[in-house]
């Protein structure tokens, strides 16, 4: 999970977290010493300049934290691994992949889920997803599985599953 070895990247003695605080400022650490994202984040999103700054700090070393747990998964005999990522190809991390699946929601329902998720109001996730993420049409035409989770979780669980079986068969394997 991309959002997981990201949180990571950003605790302190990580690979990011003093070039956070060069780029951003003291006062983006809150009193526990970490990095304090709700304070971060406004400032990134509100200038893609700073966006694009701490992209190029957390991106590289998060893609080379993913490829050591891919790494990790596969020495210990695993057939495959899963790696979630919204930002798959923002931040070109495709290449560690065989296979990219793409999941796709309108946006207002995305921005809701994530709103309901994140407690950020849904018009902020939807300036902020447009913002920060590739256009869905793009991600599309780059992916080589759609799943369309605009449905219900029975419905997307469904389409998921159908695609997982037949991934199986493609490459021959139990999963």
């Amino acid at each position: 999970n991309a959002d997981l070895v990201g949180h990571e990247v950003y605790l302190p003695g990580k690979p990011a977290y003093d070039e956070i605080i060069e780029a951003f400022g003291r006062e983006v650490v809150a009193e526990d010493g970490t990095i304090d994202r709700k304070k971060l984040g406004p400032i990134v999103f509100a200038d893609p300049a700073n966006l694009a700054k701490l992209n190029s700090i957390t991106h590289p070393r998060m893609k080379e934290m993913m490829r050591e747990k891919l790494a990790d998964i596969e020495k210990k005999g695993a057939k495959f691994a899963v790696l979630e990522a919204a930002l798959l190809f923002d931040a070109r991390w495709d290449d560690l992949t065989d296979e990219v699946w793409v999941t796709v929601a309108p946006p207002q329902i995305a921005a809701e889920r994530t709103s309901v998720r994140s407690g950020i109001p849904v018009e902020l996730v939807l300036e902020r997803i447009q913002k920060a993420q590739m256009d869905s049409d793009e991600r599309i035409r780059r992916s080589d599985i759609v799943i369309d989770t605009g449905g219900t979780m029975e419905e997307t669980g469904k389409r998921a599953l159908d695609a997982w079986a037949r991934m199986k068969e493609r490459v021959g394997g139990a999963a």
